[in-house]
Order: C-alpha cells, then sequence, then structure tokens
C-alpha cells in the first residue's frame, strides 16, 4: 500500500554533552539563562521526520513516498536517498534556501536541546496530496505549518485516511486548529508530553480526541506505550534495547511501524509491539537513519521479545 508521507527532510548536526543538564542550569536565574556546553562528539546525520519514517517503513517491507520540500543544500540527501531506492518525485527543490537544519545536543540522561532551522520547510504548502497518485494511506509529521494544515485538509478532501502526528509542531497550532487536525484524521501519535499539551490546547481529554479516530496512540519512553482504540485502552510494553545509545528518531521508527502495521491489516495488539520493538532497534543506534534489519531479524527479535512472530 503505498503511503504518502508528508514531513520535513533535514540535517541534523548531534552533539553530546558528557554530563547532565541539570548539573548547570540554575532554576532561580533562568531569566538570565547563559550556559555553554562542551560537546566534543559532534556528528552530522540525515534526518527530518518525513526522511526517517521513510527509511525505516521501507526497511519493513512498506511503500512510503516523501513529500517534503528542500533548498540548494539538498544534494548529499538526493544521492542518499538514490542509493536506498526511496522515489523523489515527490520532493520539491525552493531555491535560494537551506534544507531544513537541526542541531541537537543530548545529554546522558537522554535530555536534548534543539535548535531548528525550518529553511525549505517554511514552503512545504507548495506540494499538493493529489499531485501523488495511487495514495492509500498517510501521514503528517511536523512541517511547515501551513503546510500541515493544507494536507490535513487535502488529505481529507480525498478520503485517504492518514496519521496525524504533530511532535514538536504541536506549539504552532491553536486549540481550534489541532481540534481540526483530530476530526480530519483516522490515527493520532503523540508522545505523553506532547498528549498533555493537546489535552490543554483543546480542552479535550485523550479519552475523548479517541473517540474521534480509529486510533490514538500515546508514547512513554522506556515504560513503554498506550494504543487507544475502540473504547479499548490497550498497554504496549516496551522492549529493552540492546543498547542505549540516541533517542533521535526513536519516535519516527515507532511511527514508521504504525504505519507498516495499518498497511499490512494487522490488529493493534501487534502493530503497538511492533512499534516498541523498533523503537528499541533505533535508539541502539547513533542517528535516526543508521539502524539496519531484515524482515526475518524484526521477526525473529518480535519472536523472542514477545513469545509469536508478527508475520
Amino acid at each position: 500500500m503505498p503511503t504518502l508521507i508528508c514531513g520535513s527532510i533535514a540535517y541534523d548536526t548531534i552533539m553530546v554533552f558528557g554530563d547532565r543538564f541539570k548539573n548547570h542550569i540554575l532554576p532561580e536565574q533562568l531569566h538570565i539563562l547563559n550556559v555553554s556546553f562542551l560537546v566534543p562528539d559532534m556528528r552530522r546525520e540525515f534526518g527530518g521526520c518525513a526522511g526517517n519514517i521513510a527509511y525505516t517503513l521501507k526497511l519493513l517491507g512498506g511503500e512510503p513516498l516523501i513529500m517534503a520540500t528542500v533548498g540548494d543544500d539538498y544534494q548529499p540527501y538526493d544521492y542518499r536517498l538514490q542509493k536506498l531506492r526511496l522515489a523523489q518525485s515527490h520532493i520539491r527543490r525552493i531555491p535560494d534556501t537551506f534544507t531544513a537544519q537541526a542541531f541537537i545536543t543530548t545529554d546522558l540522561d537522554d535530555n536534548q536541546i534543539t535548535a531548528f532551522h525550518p529553511g525549505a520547510m517554511n514552503h512545504s504548502h507548495a506540494n499538493h496530496v493529489n499531485e501523488a497518485k495511487g495514495v492509500e494511506l498517510g501521514i503528517i509529521a511536523p512541517d511547515g505549518r501551513e503546510g500541515m494544515l493544507q494536507h490535513a485538509r487535502e488529505f481529507h478532501a480525498a478520503a485517504i485516511p492518514f496519521m496525524f502526528d504533530p511532535g514538536q509542531g504541536l506549539p504552532m497550532f491553536s486549540g481550534a486548529e489541532l481540534t481540526e487536525f483530530v476530526d480530519q484524521a483516522s490515527y493520532v501519535a503523540v508522545n505523553d508530553y506532547e498528549g498533555q499539551l493537546l489535552q490543554d490546547r483543546t480542552g479535550q481529554t485523550l479519552e475523548a480526541l479517541a473517540r474521534k479516530v480509529k486510533a490514538l496512540v500515546v508514547t512513554l519512553g522506556a515504560r513503554g506505550s498506550i494504543v487507544m482504540t475502540g473504547g479499548r485502552r490497550l498497554e504496549i510494553p516496551p522492549v529493552t534495547a540492546e543498547r542505549v545509545l540516541d533517542p533521535t528518531g526513536c519516535g519516527d521508527a515507532y511511527r514508521a511501524a504504525l504505519l507498516y502495521g495499518i498497511a499490512a491489516g494487522l490488529d493493534w495488539p501487534v502493530t503497538g509491539r511492533l512499534a516498541s520493538l523498533l523503537g528499541s532497534i533505533k535508539i541502539a543506534q547513533r542517528g535516526a537513519q543508521n539502524h539496519r534489519f531484515t524482515r526475518d531479524e524484526v521477526a525473529q527479535r518480535y519472536q523472542e521479545a514477545f513469545g509469536a512472530r508478527p508475520w
């Protein structure tokens, strides 16, 4: 099933601070905050929610189509997507802009401080859902504000089911706009912080919002996740990672597995557990697109974690 991935393409500059932010930030001095973190470990990775989700979905055997906007510095990413055989027919270049750039500093507790330059992402509304033919499922991941609103309306008008994944873009929207997203979507995926913010902005509980969609998923980090569907609340257990190296992109790997499960017709207990497993696979590797696996390897690791194979 072709799945349209609407979201960002970005370069991630990732820095690791060998201490804890809390040891260097004085709460009573936040009004005059002036801190500097020494980061001897730095690398540049391919990222952006659309790129990350498409990467993992392709590994699972899905059919991702990326819809994104990029800048004049896109060539290295272009070459990478060619090597991965990921279609670029809906990636639009915006002249005189940079591709979106994230500068991420992570501490030893996996807390993150991120500076983000949107660049070409601000022009995401130049793309239109109806330009992608044969699409049967989609996702709206963090992207330009106007593009996210427009693409949701276009998915809805075309009767294409889609997942609303606001991510760090959630604060851009009013309560009325977030309610509109949920009313149009078939699925919603948030982490626990975003879930609380979604409730605060809309004035509705997650349980009430879940009744509007086929499923609402809340990830809880190392505590697993929750799937609210059909009036049920499914507790999805976490999968212990081989090692905890880098949380960047774990949510995107999780969402790729959700999309795969939906497209493949898997039930929610299996889909949620598959997503939990993919998050644990990703966190054991640096960067958002450096984890590798075969479908057989995933099935075997799923069986080891849950006692049965997913397919």
